[in-house]
């Protein structure tokens, strides 16, 4: 098993990295070096994530050898030949995990510079270049780094402080070693500054929206409250969408086939949804000599303006579209859920039919009844008790967050966990602890950055309806949040020697990021006091202090005392019973027209049939009458006149049936009669007049 942990967890952690942005990424709409470039940040953050229990394993392994081969000389006394014995000579077992010496320093040395190098350089290169409105590549590249030249001299001007403070203190020497620790340091702190912000409201907030999943009225009036937002959000989408395409229009009739900035039009309206491209057309009939009048032309850069409005605009109408879509379909759940609550048959009903048709392994275990049970009294029970659950955690992490640094004696709940398994070597234990450590902080993390809106430039959408911008955004942000995440992670478990302060092997994650001696401030005063922080940052996200300033700033937040969230309830509210009326509406109308086809298209089917197969035997019987007896022709005619009379007052003479499901037809009405037998009329069934109702 030497080194086949490691060989899975690579594997699965890509396939899962792969997943996750299928669900937030469109893989046949976007660039392909964007969609690579952010499935390469994902997968190395999560990476780290996932190989780090490994590696704490392999190092307590590799310290109780370590121990096992230098206790002899250490505890031998020379009082005859006997020697005392000392924990080193208690065996040591390999850990299942194990990796062999020299493959987790290189693993660390790649992953951790190449996530640098991405999150520093590439990606937000890459993010320029995918937001630019040129129509050449050399024209987004010039874009890009005119944008960027700010971004990489604040960065530049950093690092140059740091190498002055070094270079001014005399106890230090430049050496390239430490200039590289000097990088990883300021990388780090830029980080630790943005974790324990995120940390601070995730540790509070994933607990409490799971207390909160249990309340299905509080999800129902949450939901009615997105929907008057997304409401206005989407109208407006709609009417910058009209303007842009307005605009678009204008430059299309203006701007003629023999113009050479006809080839910048024809990229922006390739860009332009199908509708408005069939509405403008594009006039290339039209001959129109531009020299004319150059100054009636738009500029080429006012065209790369358009094009850049034209795909924000696109984006976010289409985002807004299908997000739509599904607060509608969330929204009918949870008022189905919350009508069945009351059911005596228990079993679930839906008010409207799923759009996917489900699978047939899910209709045959997920039924009706097993959906009732689920949905209307397990599942809050379930979310009650994960939250609680959570919720302890997340105090766990506040207090070894406040007392790591503190050796003699161990706080940190983390730290003493971990020492208590390796008294035992149980590593199986060490695994899981640390990966549940480790898991923990990196979803309440992570699940803020997925959670936080930048207004309409950073915002991380499901269903496939996140941009290019937002996906490199976020791959920036896991590449400079994870390293000094793992760091403090190895800190609140004292596996980090700068805070247990022993002279004992570091991790190999440790030594990559090398000694932070050379900056004493920064490694003695910012990595051991600023994590605290994250005890006002809970304070202040669980009674809600940003939401109320965000709401005194005039963004609308879900509060409930509040009156103007009240009216969105009540506007959201309206607006789900509006769509409910609609689709009600639709979904009558095609039942009624299924069972008018499924009552009365048979009838006409077999109308039909009779009709042509008597209309053969009357050919072929008129043919052998003329045939065989030419001579009677006029008496047969006029005894056949007499005969149908006879039969038209017999009939006549029953009650008419108007809603009779078939229409008997008669070919003796074929020559002269509208009038049918059964109350009808031969114009009304030949026609097919209700064939559109």
């Amino acid at each position: 098993m030497s080194g086949a942990a490691l060989g899975i967890e690579i594997v699965f952690v890509f396939f899962l990295a792969l997943i996750i942005l299928h669900r937030y990424g469109d893989f046949k709409k976007q660039h392909r070096l964007v969609i690579v470039a952010t499935l390469l940040a994902w997968y190395l953050c999560f990476l780290i994530v996932f190989i780090l229990p490994l590696d704490v394993t392999t190092t307590i392994y590799n310290r109780c050898k370590h121990a096992v081969n230098s206790s002899p000389s250490e505890s031998s006394i020379s009082n005859g030949s006997q020697a005392i014995p000392t924990p080193g000579n208690r065996e040591c077992f390999k850990p299942w995990s194990y990796i062999p010496p020299g493959i987790m320093p290189v693993f660390w040395r790649v992953v951790y510079w190449t996530s640098q190098f991405l999150t520093w350089i590439l990606l937000p290169f890459m993010q320029s270049y995918a937001r630019s409105g040129g129509f050449s590549i050399t024209g987004k590249i010039k874009t890009a780094l005119i944008e960027n030249a700010i971004y990489y001299g604040t960065y530049l001007l950093i690092f140059g402080a740091f190498l002055i403070y070094v270079a001014v203190n005399p106890n230090f020497s430049l050496e390239w070693n430490q200039l590289q620790t000097i990088g990883i340091a300021a990388a780090n702190t830029w980080g630790l500054f943005l974790l324990v912000l995120l940390l601070g409201y995730g540790l509070v907030e994933i607990p409490r929206s799971h207390w909160n999943g249990a309340k299905k009225g509080y999800l129902l009036m949450k939901t009615y409250f997105k929907a008057a937002k997304l409401m206005t959000e989407k109208a407006d989408a709609e009417e910058n969408l009209e303007d842009i395409m307005e605009a678009i229009r204008k430059v299309n009739e203006s701007i003629k086939y023999n113009h050479p900035l006809r080839k910048c039009v024809d990229t922006i309206l390739k860009k332009c949804p199908t509708e408005y491209q069939e509405r403008m057309g594009r006039n290339m009939d039209d001959y129109e000599d531009f020299e004319e009048r150059p100054n009636t032309y738009p500029t080429e850069k006012s065209l790369v303006k358009l094009h850049k409005q034209v795909i924000y605009s696109v984006q976010r109408h289409r985002r807004t579209q299908v997000q739509w879509r599904i607060l509608l379909e969330q929204a009918f759940y949870l008022e189905d859920v919350a009508k069945n609550e009351t059911s005596s048959t228990r079993q679930f009903v839906h008010t409207f039919q799923p759009q996917e048709p489900e699978s047939k392994v899910t209709q045959y275990f997920y039924t009706p009844t097993v959906e009732w049970y689920w949905e209307c009294l397990l599942r809050p029970w379930f979310h009650r008790i994960l939250a609680i659950a959570l919720a302890t955690f997340s105090i766990i992490v506040v207090w070894s967050e406040c007392t790591f640094f503190s050796t003699n004696p161990v706080l940190s709940l983390f730290a003493v966990f971990i020492q208590l398994a390796e008294k035992t070597y149980n590593y199986f234990y060490i695994e899981m602890a640390c990966f549940f450590t480790i898991f923990f902080l990196s979803i309440c993390v992570y699940s803020t950055v997925f959670r936080i809106r930048v207004f309409n430039y950073y915002y991380l959408a499901s269903h496939h309806q996140t941009d290019a911008y937002s996906l490199l955004f976020s791959g920036m942000l896991f590449c400079r949040l994870t390293p000094p995440l793992c760091l403090n992670f190895l800190g609140l478990t004292h596996m980090d020697s700068s805070i247990s302060h022993k002279k004992t092997e570091p991790t190999a994650y440790t030594s990559i990021m090398g000694s932070m001696r050379v900056l004493s401030f920064v490694a003695d005063g910012f990595y051991i006091y600023y994590p605290m922080l994250v005890v006002i940052l809970c304070i202040a996200t669980y009674f809600s202090l940003g939401t109320r300033c965000l709401n005194l700033l005039g963004f609308q937040q879900f509060m409930g005392e509040n009156e103007m969230t009240s009216d969105l309830i009540d506007e959201g509210k309206e607006l789900i019973r509006r769509e409910k009326r609609r689709r009600q509406r639709q979904e009558e109308g095609e039942n009624r027209r299924r069972e008018w086809k499924e009552r009365y298209g048979n009838s006409r089917e077999d109308s039909a049939r009779n009709r042509n197969v008597q209309a053969e035997q009357k050919e072929s019987s008129f043919t052998e009458t003329n045939t065989n007896r030419p001579v009677a022709s006029k008496y047969t005619r006029a005894n056949g006149r007499n005969e149908r009379d006879r039969i038209e007052l017999l009939q006549d003479a029953e009650p008419l049936d108007f809603n009779a499901d078939s229409i008997s037809e008669d070919p003796l009405d074929s020559d002269s009669g509208r009038y049918q037998p059964g109350g009808r009329y031969l114009s009304m069934s030949r026609s097919r007049i209700f064939d559109d109702v």
